[in-house]
């Protein structure tokens, strides 16, 4: 299954502005709240310089990046854990996306009016965090009356979970979510069962005004100092420029950002990212003189799961992997030469794949 990254954050903060940009997928877009009530999904490229390189090296008749699942979710309001807005609902899109980029605001726009009468991002951000919280707060303690219902008959079997749902409750409780904290495999299994919204990996996404480039402006600051105790990623980004720019003919869009002093775009950073968030690495196969691609996989994936991903006769009918780095490809120009440097390694099954490996799966049909 595809993993997701959803974009979540407060109303009018520009959190379909930055998917339309992402996607080109046209999603509704109007200054005022609930204009998305249903997610919009959509898949982005990754940009990718090796991917580049490999199809200088391998002039292939196409080229295929990796790719990023993006979900835009509805706005959340104060009180949505309680139904308010349509909270509810929206809570359960962020159940089921893999980790989360939640914009804030920090751009003056009199004609596109805030949720409340200061722009504060840090005060969006506790706004959003309160209502993960107190509705993973609910869902612990949904858990916990099971569990010690079960308890009566198997209390043996019942102590370590209610230990950890103690545990999970006290630091919701304190404002530190649980992906701030290393789990053993248990909890972290329990975790995911209950997919508490507070223990997704999360990215701080700043949609600025185009004036406020290439810096970001004064309101950018504090939520990098928060993010930066949090352990967590922060993007500037100006939604409304990226997705005007999306449209136009990319060395006029590079000139422009240039211009404005931004070096790149930010829907790249963001997508990268977005990437690293999710955890997740690049491998690539070349398929004759036909395809170059990249693929997604998360880190720690063994090759025949790997081999999984492009097919499953690969998976099934697996005997071993031929595998050469990028960097080795790169240096040596061409598949033949790496062969010929005794670059080109062959691996079992057991073999986890690493960012960067370029992959020949030898398999019986």
């Amino acid at each position: 299954m595809a993993v997701e990254l959803g974009i979540v954050g407060l109303p009018n903060v520009g959190k379909s502005t930055l998917f339309n940009a992402l996607t080109r997928a046209h999603a509704a877009v109007a200054p005022y709240p609930f204009t998305t009530i249903e997610p919009n999904v959509g898949v982005v490229s990754v940009p990718d310089e090796r991917l580049q390189r490999i199809t200088q090296i391998v002039q292939p008749e196409k080229t295929v990046p990796s790719t990023l699942r993006v979900v835009d979710i509805a706005g959340l309001v104060k009180g949505a854990s309680k139904g308010e807005g349509l909270g509810n609902q929206f809570l359960g899109h962020i159940r089921n996306v893999d980790a989360l980029a939640m914009v804030v605001r920090a751009f003056q726009d009199a004609d596109i009016p805030h949720v409340s009468a200061d722009l504060n991002p840090l005060d969006d951000i506790d706004t959003v965090m309160v209502e993960l919280s107190l509705a993973d707060l609910a869902t612990l303690q949904k858990r916990r009356e099971k569990t010690t219902e079960s308890a009566k008959a198997h209390p043996a079997d019942a102590t370590a979970e209610l230990q950890l749902l103690d545990a999970l409750q006290a630091r919701i409780d304190a404002g530190k979510p649980p992906r701030e904290r290393d789990l053993t495999p248990q909890e972290a299994a329990l975790v995911r069962e209950l997919g508490l919204l507070t223990a997704k990996p999360l990215l701080y996404v700043v949609n600025v005004g185009e004036s406020d480039l290439p810096e970001g402006g004064p309101l950018v600051g504090p939520v990098r100092e928060r993010a930066a105790a949090e352990g967590a990623e922060i993007v500037p980004v100006c939604a409304h420029c990226e997705a005007e720019l999306a449209d136009w003919p990319e060395a006029d869009a590079a000139a422009y950002r240039r211009e404005l002093g931004v070096d790149g775009s930010g829907l790249d950073r963001f997508i990268a990212a977005g990437y690293r968030l999710l955890n997740l690495i690049t491998f690539f196969t070349i398929t004759g003189g036909k395809e170059a691609r990249a693929w997604p996989l998360p880190r720690g994936t063994s090759v025949l799961e790997a081999a999984g991903r492009i097919h499953t006769d690969l998976q099934r009918g697996f005997i071993r992997a031929e595998v050469v780095g990028f960097t080795d490809l790169a240096a040596s120009g061409s598949l033949a030469v790496a062969r010929d440097k005794g670059l080109l390694h062959v691996e079992g099954k057991d073999y986890v794949v690493r960012d960067g490996d370029v992959i020949h799966i030898r398999f019986n049909a």
